[in-house]
């Protein structure tokens, strides 16, 4: 369907430019007087809306969008305006509804432009109307929850959001004002609101953090529309006050220590807040989460001050975020739930629909970029979304191209990272970067693997229900500290039932997991990585490689985790996986009441459902998830224990899922902790039909370990024998190794060494 648009050109008239300039007064600076001069000049521009109403019609992505945005707001207009009374947390009636009223001013400005129907204009003016009534009268939230409460929503966080969109609405209808409505919204509502958020609230804004990303963003885009310097100045360097070191509450009932930083503003988020990289050290879902502002000011920032080459800062630094953001991503698009994150989040939501534009816009023209805006569905109605709706149009896009990379975390980089390796239908991830701030978890080593239907072994994410009132008000639920961020909830290795860190999180940002070996190419990957840190005398690394056998139907996953510690040292290895239980080499004795496995660290949460003493060395165990079946393989040592669990214990108003596991237990000093994963098989819901669902494995040896060398041996159904050998502390390609112990002795050049042995 063709679009047709009647609209009016928006000129800037000599009486209006005069009154303007009367307004910025005799004494004020160039820069001032720039800052003023034309709008909307936030993230629409005007050559973008002369580009935009030119093409109409001709661009279907840009079309469908216009049109959906069109039927939204007017639905809108005609239920009316209402400002209510705040008083609901999140996913509360108030909440909700201011939060509907910023996205709608947002969106009817930008319609006023493009259209230019008055009908939207007036809709963003008389609404700006009431929340100027409603600000005077109202004090901070009612709800005492938030470290940093907010007037309109129960955070400040939230207040940052309302300004952050609403003044590109209000930039999009600034010229159109008469000048008493203007000084007033000015006077009386804006200044007041930035102030608030700033310097009201400079525990808040002063941080470097998501939360003072958005304060920083809000405050500077409101004070370029408004011409005023000063927040300008506030958003981009920060505030001259120091904030306290005080403990507070977070939203899931840990403390954190809001200690001043010596850097703040925007420009700090960008130089502390990621990577070389683009990693950004909260995790990918916050990451999206902030890229939002970031982005969006960026993109005001190149417009309205382009001396700062916001977007060449730190060699295009947030352009290279975006990259990281759409690397971190599984075969369905969405992000990898490590540290807090709700599971489903994706590449579709409205930040990332923003921000692979802009990455397309101002970020060279990447045409495999368009292959993710067209799955998005949808394109920001500015400057950057007509650019990839063209781009589309004319037949540009490529498929993206998934990599194997390795992400380094810290503003050098040096930190430790997270690895990401894939292969076919094949996605693995290990995590050995820093904690994560506030919203980390205690998971040093662990990893998640992904195959063409999904999670295959998971992350349990963050104990939250987002904007979901049932769930206490939709914020984080007290389990998220209790369950979600122990390290227990993870698959990586507990010494004696405690947390990494012993569940301290301002000990944990003290340091990082340790890059030892990343190899992203040709039929075996590799990521390996230590932490001597997480515990007291005790040290880790964790080798993984993903390999092509070619007797096997799909890659194959290597895991050796070795630890050093004293002896009688209780190791539990947690394995989340995601499915049924088919079968195992073990019998299991079930409990049939069941007792959680502690009191403490986690353990209060998981139910021992089973357990059994391994007999022989090999422990097996085969489960089968939506249309796939999986197998794990595992050395086990004398004395080993594995025990089926369940989360779901001490949860009262069953806010945590019910999924499965299984912890590998073992008691002794330095240890190697072996094991295979095996993809295989299908199976046929119309045939009823399974086809290889036992797996090829018949065999798993450890030949040596020690601190420096690890070699493995598996035997496969048919008969072949491979050798994997793994140097742990020299990692030169060029080294010559030599290992002997009573299975045998084994040479070999550079760090690993795989190989076929001939059948006896």
């Amino acid at each position: 369907m063709k679009i047709k648009f009647c609209y009016i050109r928006l000129g800037f008239s000599l009486a209006v430019a005069l009154i303007l300039l009367s307004c910025v007064g005799e004494g004020a600076s160039v820069e001032q007087q720039r800052l003023t001069d034309v709008h909307p000049s936030l993230v629409l521009t005007t050559a973008g809306v002369d580009q935009i109403q030119s093409n109409l019609g001709s661009v279907p992505l840009f079309d469908q969008t216009l049109a959906a945005v069109i039927k939204g707001v007017d639905a809108e207009i005609t239920n009316g305006i209402e400002v209510p009374v705040p008083k609901d947390l999140a996913g509360g009636y108030t909440h909700e509804r201011h939060k509907t009223n910023f996205f709608m001013m947002q969106k009817a400005g930008v319609l006023f432009q493009i259209t230019g129907e008055e009908k939207y204009a007036v809709y963003v003016r008389d609404m700006l109307l009431k929340y100027a009534e409603m600000w005077p009268t109202i004090s901070q939230h009612p709800a005492e929850r938030s470290y940093a409460r907010g007037k309109i929503f129960w955070q400040c966080l939230n207040d940052a959001n309302w300004l952050v969109y609403t003044s590109q609405g209000y930039d999009c209808i600034y010229e159109w004002l008469d000048v008493p409505t203007r000084e007033k919204l000015n006077k009386e509502l804006f200044r007041p609101y930035a102030e608030y958020v700033s310097i009201g609230n400079p525990q808040f804004f002063n941080r470097i953090h998501n939360h003072s990303t958005w304060g920083n963003a809000a405050v500077g885009m409101i004070g370029l529309v408004m011409g005023d310097e000063e927040l300008v100045k506030w958003s981009l360097y920060g505030l001259d006050i120091k904030v306290p070191g005080d403990i507070v509450k977070d939203n899931d009932g840990g403390d954190i220590q809001l200690e001043g930083q010596e850097e703040a503003g925007f420009l700090a988020q960008i130089d502390h807040s990621f990577s070389p990289d683009g990693y950004y050290t909260e995790g990918p879902y916050y990451q999206r989460y902030a890229m939002y502002p970031f982005l969006i000011f960026a993109q005001a920032l190149a417009n309205k001050k382009p001396e700062l080459e916001i977007l060449d800062y730190r060699d295009g630094l947030l352009i290279k975020a975006v990259y990281a953001l759409i690397n971190q991503t599984n075969s369905q698009g969405e992000f990898f739930p490590i540290n807090d994150a709700q599971k489903g989040m994706s590449l579709a939501s409205r930040e990332l629909v923003n921000a692979v534009s802009m990455a397309y816009h101002f970020g060279g023209n990447d045409p495999e970029l368009l292959s993710i805006i067209e799955t998005q569905g949808r394109v920001p109605l500015n400057d950057s979304g007509m650019a990839a709706a063209k781009g589309i149009a004319n037949g540009k896009a490529e498929k993206y191209r998934y990599k194997s990379l390795e992400l380094t975390d810290g503003a050098a980089g040096d930190e430790g990272a997270i690895g990401i390796i894939r292969a076919d239908d094949l996605t693995l991830l290990m995590k050995y970067a820093k904690h994560g701030m506030g919203h980390g978890h205690f998971d040093r080593l662990g990893f998640l693997l992904y195959d063409e239907t999904g999670e295959v072994i998971q992350d349990y994410g963050s104990a939250r229900w987002v904007n979901i009132e049932h769930k206490d008000g939709g914020g984080y639920l007290k389990e998220n500290h209790s369950w979600a961020k122990e390290t227990v909830a993870h698959n990586t290795l507990v010494v004696n039932k405690d947390s990494h860190f012993d569940g301290n999180v301002k000990q944990a940002d003290k340091t990082s997991g340790r890059p030892y070996y990343f190899l992203n190419s040709g039929t075996i990957q590799i990521v390996s990585a230590r932490e001597p840190n997480a515990y007291d005398n005790v040290e880790m690394q964790r080798t993984m490689a993903v390999v092509d056998i070619e007797e096997l139907e799909k890659p194959l996953v290597i895991d050796l985790f070795l630890v050093q510690a004293p002896e009688a040292t209780r190791y539990d290895l947690p394995l989340y996986y995601m499915g049924e239980f088919m079968s195992s080499n073990q019998n299991f004795q079930t409990n049939n009441v069941l007792t959680p496995l502690g009191e403490n660290d986690g353990y209060q949460h998981l139910w021992a459902e089973a357990q059994t003493d391994i007999q022989g060395d090999l422990y097996r165990m085969t489960w089968f998830n939506k249309k796939n079946f999986y197998t794990i393989t595992s050395v086990a040592e004398s004395g080993d224990q594995i025990i089926l669990t369940r989360i779901g214990a001490n949860d009262p108003n069953f806010n945590l899922r019910r999924d499965p596991g299984l912890i590998h237990r073992r008691t002794g000093g330095n240890t190697l902790f072996a094991s295979l994963y095996e993809m295989h098989g299908s199976y046929d819901y119309s045939s009823e039909r399974p086809l290889n669902s036992f797996t090829s494995i018949t065999d798993l040896k450890v030949l040596h370990h020690s601190a420096a060398y690890v070699v493995i041996q598996f035997q496969l159904k048919t008969g072949q024998n491979y050798q994997f050998g793994f140097s742990l502390l020299d990692d030169s390609e060029t080294s010559n190794h030599a290992v002997k112990s009573s299975e045998g002795q084994w040479h070999w050049k550079g760090i690993y060494d795989l190989k076929k042995i001939n059948r006896q």
